[in-house]
């Protein structure tokens, strides 16, 4: 094997950027100079040579038709996708004058916007930070997924921490709790079936009976929403019943008198009615909670986008303490890892650039209230320029019509950094066509393991492609920046976001590194939290005038009898896309064929709307055409649309965020994608 840069015949390793848990280990075979095919690295502990169907057909992204190879100027109307090709010099030239101009008046009327499309410390906001900084531009408050599930960890385990991978394999209970790993954690489904295979209960909690329900052997198909009030529940069957580590709760924990009481409001029959379940499996799912050692949560992101969202993670999370399930390697709970990295952010982005300088920061959730914002005295200046990269907004950001309508602003000096021409792209004034994963070095860790991951460059830029961080070095060089910062190549780069806690040489002679992680990190207390122990009870919640204890907070939108918008609606990613990516790859787009709703056969019937129709999904923030499935997939009261389309793929040019709002939940002020109520009528039959 060999891992020289840019060899003309090489394996060369590398990492899948993708916002997913897994963080795969990558090997790119070379032909000629030319990736013939990408696979899983089979040393590396949590990929093992496989990959998902996406990432294995990276090579048909890499060199798909539809790649932008040259730098676009736009031609015609904003949205037009009208494009004439430039030089990158041109391109840099104008961008830069115009940037120039626009913060001569004041930096903070220039906005960057960006999240997961890579997840590498270096791609993602390295160079880019660096630039943003030393304009003194408006900050992006970066919420669009996972913020309000990660604050209700830190107020209560101290961080982003959590059981490692590898022990739910010998889990006796794993509780897979709004995650349908099947699809998005393929890794941990591996060792949930290793689990299962060695006489594991697995028990699949969420809204919609996914693919990874129907492999578990319970499934509590549970109202979007309705979390806190199930885990509630669950607790005060284990103080009924007596299935509490007393010794842990009171040698670990802090505040379980308040909470104890908290819980006991919430009998079977309240939670069943809130729920939209049966008690019984209430009951069953606590007794197995309370009297199974091993027993494990495996959490992910769905079910904190609501408006309780970041409070319904506080309350399960407190479930592993109350039943000392922290005390063994195979027991806890896992949503995320992140925290045990410890990313050297001071020189990666240099926030020193700033100087005395303290920028607005804008929330990248409400993108479209805000570019429709005209700028005041309190709230600063009208958004006049906006740099676009590793995301598709006009795509992905919610309330969408508000979005493309700030989008299409012609005032709105707009540059898109992008592998295709996506929806956000036709928006643009310039398009930079940016490498992918293939073509650049990068570095990163993971929110599904403990692991750190080096990518090598396996073959040279297509067409005229340049990384991120080349694309902010020439535009700080033409803006005039000469600090030695803006000249740091992508391998030394590499190196400042690690720091000396992780060996480098090791990164580039194996590909990763293991961080030294505790194998059962709370088994004797040892949390995060100011006071050292699991908090349900928050000072630091009390300190903003928040309740310091987790509660149910019912969503902005319910059901309601007799109102226009009965049906509550969630947008879980179709099986073979990732958030917007993947969806323009032609083998994937043919499996998944076109935009879907899933709605259960009694909802249906109701309609008169049998599978195959096209339907719309309305509500007053607007509405989004797609076919009918009518499936068990589906509960009684709530539909799936399964996301996220391009909105110019979409039967009427809108997609699913067509109809989700610009709220925020609880903590964390993250967007409500979940939390959305509509009505879906019959537009035409198969």
């Amino acid at each position: 094997m060999t891992n020289s840069v840019l060899e003309q015949n090489a394996v060369v390793r590398g990492l899948c950027p993708h916002d997913c848990p897994d963080t795969c280990a990558l090997l790119t075979t070379v032909e000629n100079g030319r990736a013939v095919k990408v696979q899983g690295n089979p040393d590396h502990l949590h990929t093992q040579g496989v990959l998902c169907t996406k990432v294995s057909r990276y090579t048909e992204r890499t060199y798909s038709p539809e790649r932008l190879m040259h730098p676009l100027k736009r031609s015609g109307p904003k949205g037009s996708g009208q494009f004439v090709q430039v030089t990158w010099e041109e391109a840099i030239q104008d961008i830069a004058l115009r940037l120039k101009a626009i913060a001569s008046e004041n930096p903070e009327a220039v906005l960057p916007y960006s999240y997961a499309g890579t997840m590498g410390w270096v791609q993602s906001e390295a160079m880019a930070s660096r630039f943003f900084n030393k304009m003194g531009a408006s900050l992006l408050d970066r919420t669009i997924c996972a913020s309000a599930g990660g604050e209700g960890l830190v107020y209560t385990l101290g961080g982003k921490f959590g059981m490692k991978t590898e022990f739910f394999s010998e889990s006796k209970l794993i509780v897979i709790w709004g995650s349908n790993s099947i699809t998005s954690n393929v890794h941990f489904w591996r060792r949930a079936q290793d689990a299962k295979r060695n006489g594991a209960k697995l028990i699949c909690i969420d809204p919609r009976h996914s693919e990874t329900a129907e492999k578990c052997h319970v499934h509590l198909p549970i109202r979007p929403g309705t979390d806190a009030a199930l885990a509630f529940a669950i607790m005060r069957e284990l103080v009924v019943n007596d299935w509490l580590d007393h010794d842990y709760i009171e040698k670990y924990t802090l505040g379980w008198d308040a909470l104890r009481e908290r819980a006991m409001t919430w009998t079977l029959e309240r939670a069943a009615e809130v729920c939209g379940i049966e008690a019984e499996l209430i009951r069953s799912l606590a007794k197995d909670w309370g009297t199974t050692t091993k027993a494990a949560i495996r959490l992910n992101y769905g079910m904190q986008r609501v408006k309780g969202g970041a409070n319904a993670v506080r309350a399960i999370a407190c479930l592993p303490a109350l039943t000392g399930a922290w005390r063994d390697r195979a027991g806890g709970l896992l949503l995320s890892s992140s925290s045990n990295f410890k990313v050297n952010k001071q020189d990666l982005h240099r926030p020193d650039l700033l100087g005395t300088r303290r920028p607005r920061m804008l929330n990248m959730a409400t993108i479209g209230n805000d570019l429709n914002h005209p700028g005041s005295a309190v709230w600063g200046p009208q958004v006049k320029a906006l740099l676009v990269y590793n995301s598709n907004p006009v795509a992905i950001a919610p309330q969408s019509g508000k979005v493309v309508q700030g989008f299409a602003r012609e005032d709105l000096f707009t540059v898109v950094m992008e592998h295709f021409q996506t929806d956000t792209a036709d928006y643009a004034d310039y398009v930079l066509p940016a490498t992918t994963q293939l073509e650049h070095w990068d570095v990163q860790g993971s929110y599904g393991h403990t692991d750190v991951l080096l990518n090598r460059p396996a073959i040279a830029p297509v067409g005229q492609a340049k990384s991120n961080s080349e694309i902010f070095r020439l535009l700080a060089k033409a803006m005039g920046y000469n600090e030695p910062c803006f000249s740091e190549d992508d391998l030394s780069m590499c190196r400042t976001a690690v720091g000396p806690d992780v060996d480098f040489q090791t990164l580039l002679d194996v590909g990763f590194v293991s961080m030294p992680v505790p194998e059962a990190p709370f088994a004797k207390g040892g949390f995060a939290t100011p006071s050292g122990r699991c908090e349900f009870v928050s000072d630091r919640l009390s300190a903003q005038g928040l309740d310091p204890l987790p509660n149910h907070i019912p969503n902005y939108e319910v059901p309601v009898a007799g109102s226009a918008y009965p049906l509550a609606m969630i947008s879980p990613p179709a099986r073979n896309f990732l958030n917007s990516s993947f969806v323009n790859v032609e083998s994937l787009r043919a499996i998944e064929k076109e935009p879907l709703v899933e709605i259960c056969f009694e909802d249906a019937s109701a309609r008169g709307i049998a599978t195959g129709d096209t339907v719309k999904v309305f509500n007053d923030r607007g509405e989004y055409h797609c076919k009918a499935d009518v499936t068990i997939r589906a509960r009684p009261g709530v539909v799936n649309g399964l996301g996220i389309w391009w909105r110019k793929m979409g039967l009427n040019g809108t997609n699913v965020n067509e109809v989700t709002s610009q709220l925020l939940t609880d903590l964390g002020r993250a967007p409500v994608f979940y939390d959305c109520q509509v009505e879906v009528a019959l537009l035409k039959k198969a």
